[in-house]
């Protein structure tokens, strides 16, 4: 059984009194998850076209494109609405 569906995570839901719920998506919906778009960007604009001698160069590589990403807020944000999950 999925660890969201454990009865001790519907008590601690319960417990929240409204404060949060849970959402249920489909076993496999990647148009609606914002790291997809985050991966897709990462693989098909930040590493197109580099062709790393060895895998420490591609996680290297890898970490430092996140990394800009991440100090592009609105790209970050657009992955999110994207998604049409959040009520922004």
């Amino acid at each position: 059984m999925p660890a969201y569906r454990s009865r001790a995570v519907w008590e601690f839901v319960r417990q929240q009194r409204g404060h949060f719920w849970l959402e249920f998506l489909p076993a496999y919906a990647p148009e609606l998850n914002p790291s997809e778009e985050i991966w897709g960007h990462l693989k098909h604009r930040e590493l197109a076209n580099h062709c790393p001698k060895h895998l420490g160069e591609l996680s290297l590589q890898a970490v430092r494109a996140l990394k800009r990403m991440l100090r592009r807020p609105t790209l970050i944000m657009a992955f999110c609405e994207q998604a049409n999950l959040f009520p922004w």
